[in-house]
Parts: structure tokens; C-alpha cells; sequence
């Protein structure tokens, strides 16, 4: 239990990482990434947030 409780605790410590969508960070680390590997959702809010800025 106590193993577990700990792999929680970082699973969750190291999502808290990620960029919040919509960010100026998000952007740059979307522009980054390969196109091939986008989501949809990904690609909307990249077209919403950082293309028609």
C-alpha cells in the first residue's frame, strides 16, 4: 500500500509539470512536437491560442 501511495504521489507531482494549455510555453512546446502527433484538441486550441493570436 505504501508503494502505491508513493507512486501516486508522483504521478501526480509530475503531471502538475505539463504547461497549461493555451500558454505562451504550450505554444512553443506544441510548435515542437510533430504535427503527426497531435490530438484534434490539440490542434484546435494550438489554432485558437497560438495561431490567431
Amino acid at each position: 500500500m505504501k508503494k502505491f501511495l508513493v507512486l501516486m504521489t508522483a504521478v501526480f507531482v509530475l503531471s502538475a509539470c505539463a504547461p497549461e494549455v493555451g500558454s505562451e510555453d504550450w505554444c512553443k512546446e506544441m510548435k515542437d512536437k510533430p504535427k503527426g502527433d497531435w490530438t484534434a484538441n490539440e490542434a484546435t486550441e494550438y489554432a485558437k491560442s497560438c495561431f490567431m493570436k
